[in-house]
């Protein structure tokens, strides 16, 4: 007798469930996809899994975990599709899915299949996937959606294809502060194209809009319109969805949301969806975290409390800090020189950008649907995120980038 775990596609385990338990094995679970199978995995005693080979049902992580405890393992191609995912991930010969039981007994009985190497690229090489770069900050509008707009105008003027992701579940605004329409938002049909495997270059181009700005192009996918639509933004399905656009920009901003709280000590249920699951996911995904505080008392200390829960998810050296609206009238004289006296000894930072305070060029992006720096590309605010851009995320890729007339790199009066 085997206790098996199924993560099957419908069609596939309506034919092989009756028949494993005619054989007398028992079904210990029957989870609807690799991100719950993973989950039971990690709490409960079983001794093979049976799985789909398409991404919803099984992916690298699941059958990493499913060979470390022991599991014997056979994956179930359907498809030519499942086929190819299935040598992804080192089963170069997965069960057909209209093969008998009796083939799968055999198999399970000699251990399952065993992962080969698979020589894939190198996914810190530019050239293979794209960077994630999360803008967050705490609650109070410290200026996170302002942010990601300049630095994704940014790194697209510099040739790169830009991706910008409003993954705010509370008060997304990325679509509204570009004058785009929102609908049909476009990281909602992302994540259900997710969850069914299919999630595309081609989907998301489709699903996706351009931001035609005065100095280069960048692609947005659209948040939520309406906070209520937040168990669409699943931790798994967000995931997915920043790992695709790693193969379909150079560079993906993602705008977040300011709670980083989790529920699981409040919620019974495992597999329940999680409110903040998109910010939580999102931040962990990213290779860089940009941190945005505002520069008065309040901002301040919002920000150095909010900042230790960031580092329970991230790790420190991932995080960049900006502090932005700085201004003397309200913090005193000598601004820049307190903030950095006050974060170094309440949150213990000691490397920050500081954004000088210009509500006449965001009020100019806001009004006419730009971003910051085509609005106005010589506010000092433009020159510090200009730079801190330069510093900290403009890694190019190792492709040609797309050209650019050369009037496009010249500087617009405001």
């Amino acid at each position: 007798m085997t206790a098996v775990v199924l993560s099957l596609a419908p069609h596939v385990e309506d034919r092989l469930l009756p028949q494993l338990l005619d054989e007398g094995h028992v079904v210990v679970a029957r989870p609807a996809g690799a991100a719950e199978a993973l989950a039971i995995l990690e709490r409960m005693d079983a001794d093979a899994l049976v799985a789909s080979a398409s991404p919803r049902h099984c992916d690298g992580a699941l059958l990493a975990a499913a060979r470390a405890r022991g599991l014997a393992v056979v994956l179930v191609a359907g498809s030519a599709a499942d086929r190819e995912h299935a040598v992804a991930l080192g089963v170069p010969d997965p069960l057909p899915a209209d093969a008998e039981v009796r083939l799968l007994l055999e198999r399970l009985e000699r251990g399952g299949q065993t992962p080969q190497p698979v020589d894939r690229p190198d996914p810190a090489s530019p050239a293979a996937r794209g960077r994630v770069t999360a803008v967050w900050g705490p609650a109070g509008a410290p200026g996170c959606t302002t942010t990601a707009i300049a630095l994704a105008a940014e790194l697209a003027a510099g040739g790169l294809r830009v991706a910008l992701v409003d993954a705010d579940t509370i008060g997304a605004a990325v679509a509204p502060a570009l004058g785009l329409f929102d609908e049909a938002p476009g990281l909602a049909a992302a994540c259900r194209l997710a969850a069914a495997g299919a999630l595309t270059g081609a989907e998301l181009d489709r699903v996706a809009q351009q931001h035609r700005g005065s100095r280069a192009a960048f692609s947005v996918l659209t948040g939520i319109g309406r906070p209520s639509r937040w168990p669409e933004l699943s931790t798994d399905r967000v995931t997915k969805v920043l790992d695709a656009c790693r193969s379909w920009a150079d560079h993906t901003i993602v705008d977040t949301g300011f709670n980083l709280e989790t529920d699981e000590e409040i919620v019974s249920d495992l597999f329940a969806p999680r409110r903040n699951a998109a910010t939580i996911a999102a931040v962990r995904a990213a290779d860089t975290v940009v941190a945005v505080g505002a520069a008065d008392p309040v901002g301040l200390a919002r920000f150095v409390r909010a900042y230790g829960d960031l580092l329970e998810l991230v790790d420190p050296p991932a995080v960049r800090v900006v502090i932005g609206k700085v201004r003397a009238s309200a913090v005193g004289i000598g601004p820049a020189g307190q903030i950095r006296a006050s974060l170094l000894r309440f949150g213990g930072i000691d490397d920050v950008t500081l954004v000088p305070n210009d509500p006449a060029a965001c009020d100019a992006a806001l009004l006419t649907g730009r971003s910051l720096p085509e609005a106005a590309p010589r506010s000092a605010a433009t020159a510090a995120l200009r730079r801190f851009t330069a510093d900290h995320l403009a890694e190019r890729p190792d492709r040609e980038p797309r050209r650019r007339p050369a009037w496009l790199g010249r500087a617009q009066p405001a």
